[in-house]
């Protein structure tokens, strides 16, 4: 039998305030919004999404055991382009830098990373490689 390699196709995320975080992924991170007829929106980059849950959506029964709390998510983004383009960015979109540049191991090996937080707390990463 020939092996299989799975990838990972989306996650959740989950927030306490649509329109900041919808703005936050948008114009920090470039996600495309993706709306659903329910009112949820996912947050879109390339062909990975993050399904996001928050107020006021029912989202049923199939959801992690805890479910997947605003604040409680920790995520890696490539940035396509340099360190200072990275850090110049978040300064422009006056997001704090927790932590970094600091070199770390990511999915594709080495890369050097910086730290900072969406708006409910979640610890995001941006990791350049190259």
């Amino acid at each position: 039998m020939a092996e299989i390699q799975v990838r990972l196709d989306h996650c959740v995320i989950a927030v306490s305030d649509w329109e900041r975080s919808t703005g936050f992924y948008r114009d920090v991170l470039g996600a495309e919004v993706v709306g659903h007829a329910d009112g949820r929106v996912a947050y879109r980059f390339g062909d990975q999404q993050l399904n996001v849950h928050g107020p006021g959506v029912d989202v049923g029964t199939l959801v992690a055991n805890p479910p997947v709390r605003p604040g409680g998510s920790d995520l890696c983004f490539v940035w396509p382009g340099t360190v200072e383009m990275a850090m110049a960015h978040l300064l422009h979109h006056r997001v704090p830098v927790e932590q970094g540049p600091i070199v770390r191991s990511g999915g594709r090996g080495r890369g050097t990373s910086i730290y900072f937080r969406d708006p409910d707390g979640s610890l995001l990463e941006l990791i350049i490689y190259g």
